[in-house]
């Protein structure tokens, strides 16, 4: 097995937790391996720190399995690691109104570069890493044993696979079936659209921030941006909104808006509208429109450090135009979700808007990814999803 020798003094942050290993980070590489090997990583006085899988053309050139090393990585290996993965969820949302939820989240369930997400009887798959890609096939026929779903997706048509140097692909590898499922979340359906959809199709890890809004929204008019396929709408019509608007540039997300108002018995409280939302807050301020809620989940504005100022920019203008419509006493629910942008810039971010916007804020919580998406200590990468619950005075 090939030995990745670091240069003195980077072992510190993998020590800390973090599982993956940078190029520049390296010293030396001793050893044959093709890419996709698991190889074996030590620091410079020859300290074993741990064992994952390798991808020479990569900046993340090698991502962590295992930190034992005794720990073979087998078939034994992938199956313990899924089951793991699986009994968490089985804990920690026992009880949980939902039967769609994360069965594998990366890094953070130590299986770097899966995605496993769990809609109604289905599952969707993504293996973001060369490493992970090349076990494929085994862990399609680990995650069909464990789990018995009526049908398996690959949804690997993601640009960050180019990174890797794989190809962007989708498909059945178990069915095929209609992608069209409808899922329970909450006591509400939806439906998602596997084969189409954003991402894997939904966005779970709002789950429980959009159960957050019970309280907030009881006989208010809301205008929910970013709206997607109508998540955070449908909750509020069901806690009592009066009125819900949603906004979302997709014409495509808007329509499946409608539609899951529609399953849901919400069609005369809920409307939808394709639009840019920059443009439309502009306009409903110029028009004067007040709002008791107003809902920001905007897709990442920054995807490295170096679009970070820009980001900011983008959430400050987005903030302050939901500001200055919503009613004094109202309540502003904003997100972000990339790691980017870390939780205080956020906070910072918008209560510079509030002082732009010449409102006073009240912080009611700090709420972040519900829990089948686990924040791994040590690897903050993991820690992406902010949403903050303001009230706004």
């Amino acid at each position: 097995m090939a030995r990745v020798i670091l240069k003195k003094g980077q072992e510190q942050r993998l020590l800390k937790g973090h599982p993956w290993v940078y190029r520049n980070e390296i010293a030396d590489i001793a050893g044959s391996f093709a890419p996709g090997d698991v190889v074996e990583v030590e620091d410079c006085r020859g300290k074993f720190i741990g064992r994952g899988y390798i991808n020479p053309i990569s900046m993340i050139t090698v991502r962590l399995l295992t930190r034992d090393r005794l720990e073979e990585v087998n078939e034994a290996f992938w199956r313990k690691r899924l089951y793991d993965a699986w009994n968490y969820r089985q804990q920690i949302l026992a009880g949980a109104d939902t039967d769609s939820f994360r069965v594998v989240f990366g890094e953070a369930d130590f299986l770097p570069g899966l995605i496993v997400d769990k809609f109604a009887s289905y599952l969707v798959v993504q293996t973001l890493a060369l490493g992970i890609d090349r076990y494929q096939e085994l862990l399609v026929a680990l995650l069909d044993e464990l789990i018995e779903p009526r049908g398996i997706y690959e949804q690997n048509s993601v640009l960050v696979r180019e990174l890797e140097g794989l190809d962007l692909r989708a498909g059945f590898l178990k069915g095929p079936f209609d992608p069209l499922v409808i899922i329970h979340e909450n006591g509400l359906k939806f439906f998602i659209d596997i084969a189409q959809g954003q991402k894997t199709g939904y966005f779970l890890d709002q789950r429980e921030n959009k159960a957050a809004i019970r309280p907030l929204v009881k006989n208010a008019r809301v205008l929910d941006c970013f709206c997607y396929t109508g998540g955070f709408s449908v909750h509020a019509a069901k806690y009592g909104a009066a009125q819900v608007l949603g906004f979302d540039i997709s014409e495509e997300a808007v329509e499946m808006a409608r539609r899951n108002a529609a399953l849901n018995g919400y069609q005369d409280i809920c409307s939808f509208e394709a639009v840019n939302v920059f443009d439309a807050l502009r306009e409903l301020e110029r028009r004067g429109e007040k709002y008791d809620v107003v809902i920001l989940d905007p897709p990442a504005f920054v995807k490295s450090r170096k679009a970070l100022e820009g980001a900011i920019r983008g959430y400050k203008e987005i903030n302050l135009r939901a500001m200055k419509i919503i009613k004094p006493g109202g309540f502003l629910v904003t997100c972000s979700c990339s790691y980017h942008m870390l939780e205080e810039l956020f906070m910072e971010v918008v209560e510079s808007a509030g002082l732009d916007a010449r409102r006073r804020l009240r912080l009611i919580a700090r709420r972040g990814q519900a829990p089948d998406h686990p924040w791994l200590c040590g690897y903050d990468e993991s820690h992406y999803l902010k949403c903050l619950f303001l009230q706004v005075l």
